[in-house]
């Protein structure tokens, strides 16, 4: 029977709180979920014994830290270790108790004191994590649902509100081999939609851990979840943008796909394995744009899309994989902003496909602009080509448009 090696997880669900609201049954259907997932030998194949699952009543405060003390203790630099956590997250905002929380089941919130005293401060999660040997560690957080608004109620004339910081993933993402995949943007929430049996974030999560992710050799990494879940998600509610941090020198395994079979993406009628290839510069805003604006844009609309930095198989040669994924995609976007035109790769990358396009005689190359640019300063190869504006204050939202119906129409020919 195939198996990931070396491979270990902490599941923590709390729904049924003793002493402040309660969060839906879906909380325990997620995180029921992801065990069942992760344990069956048909799909991810961790091994039973290295998963620990802590739901409702099991969930204190103690119990969690003899949790995480134990991933320390059996682990080691080589491990891979999975962390899923849904429950209620909170800010103390100000004052001697300022941080953020996760809470256990039997947190207390009658004061500020008393949360911090029963709770899993940042500071204290952020140390255990850094305490594991573990080099590939994701850690997946659902602790702002939109259910649990006005769980802390109790604490009046305070400082403290519900749900978690963008800072507060980044002080868990902090250190080699760390990476945080969250459901939800600084103040947003997670939504569950009605009728569904689990969250929004965790229906689409556990939909590719069962074998909706595509893999060339079987197994799922780290940035095919998030390529995955992240569009899905926001095109299901566009309030919600899942947000990933990470600290990472490699897009590591974290479970198999069905038990390690592979799954090769099918090219269409068209020839073609994407409608796009979004060549950007993986820096911020850049990043952001496109990972919560353009592609769940893309995907909504149907669009085969390959993002940059992304689709490259690991291990292999990085101009080898770009050159393949461009010959796979019917059109390159590359989305033009200063920082995109100071960035050697991001260069390599337009290049690349403007020359298979004149070798095809074909028209590959389709520019997009996000940020204004002084024009008489591109190359003259892209001020040549009709360039889309999406942020034009009065046109932004008809580009997007011609944007997807060009996407979704033939390549166009020189001919």
């Amino acid at each position: 029977m195939a198996t990931l090696p070396n491979t270990h997880a902490l599941l923590i669900g709390v729904a049924d709180y003793q002493h402040v609201n309660p969060l839906p049954q879906q909380v325990r259907n997620d995180v029921q979920g992801i065990y069942a997932v992760l344990v069956d030998p048909q799909l991810c194949a961790y091994p039973p014994e290295n998963v620990t699952l802590l739901l409702d009543g099991q969930a204190t405060q103690v119990a969690i830290r003899l949790a995480l003390a134990d991933l320390t203790a059996k682990t080691d630099a080589g491990a891979t270790v999975l962390l899923y956590i849904s429950s209620h997250g909170a800010q103390i905002e100000t004052g001697t108790f300022a941080d953020e929380y996760l809470l256990p089941v039997d947190v207390q919130a009658t004061s500020e004191a008393k949360l911090a005293a029963t709770a899993i401060a940042g500071k204290e999660f952020a140390g255990a994590l850094r305490a594991i040997p573990a080099r590939k560690l994701l850690v997946m957080l659902d602790c702002c649902h939109a259910a649990g608004i006005g769980v802390l109620k109790a604490i009046m004339g305070t400082q403290v509100k519900d749900g978690l910081s963008a800072a507060y993933y980044e002080r868990l993402a902090t250190g080699q081999g760390r990476a945080i995949l969250a459901a939800a943007d600084r103040d947003e929430k997670s939504y569950i939609l009605p009728g569904a049996t689990n969250s929004l974030f965790t229906h689409h999560l556990l939909a590719g851990l069962r074998g909706d992710i595509a893999s060339e050799d079987g197994v799922i990494r780290l940035f095919d979840l998030f390529e995955y879940v992240q569009p899905k998600v926001t095109a299901d509610h566009p309030a919600q943008h899942p947000v990933f941090k990470a600290d990472l020198r490699d897009n590591f395994p974290v479970a198999l796909r069905l038990a390690g079979q592979p799954k090769t993406l099918a090219k269409g009628v068209d020839g073609f394995v994407y409608d796009a290839y979004l060549s950007f510069a993986d820096k911020e805003p850049d990043a952001a744009w496109v990972w919560t604006k353009l592609a769940p844009a893309l995907e909504q609309a149907g669009l085969r899309i390959a993002i940059s930095g992304v689709v490259q198989r690991p291990g292999v040669d990085l101009v080898i994989e770009t050159e393949r994924a461009i010959r796979e995609a019917k059109r390159t976007v590359i989305v033009l902003s200063p920082t995109y035109l100071a960035d050697y790769m991001a260069e390599f990358e337009n290049v690349l496909a403007q020359s298979l396009g004149i070798q095809e005689g074909t028209y590959r190359l389709l520019p997009i602009q996000i940020t204004p640019i002084d024009r008489t300063h591109l190359p003259t190869r892209l001020s040549m080509l009709t360039i889309l504006d999406l942020t034009h204050p009065y046109r932004g939202q008809a580009e997007l448009a011609r944007l997807i119906t060009t996407l979704q129409q033939p390549l166009p020919t020189r001919r």
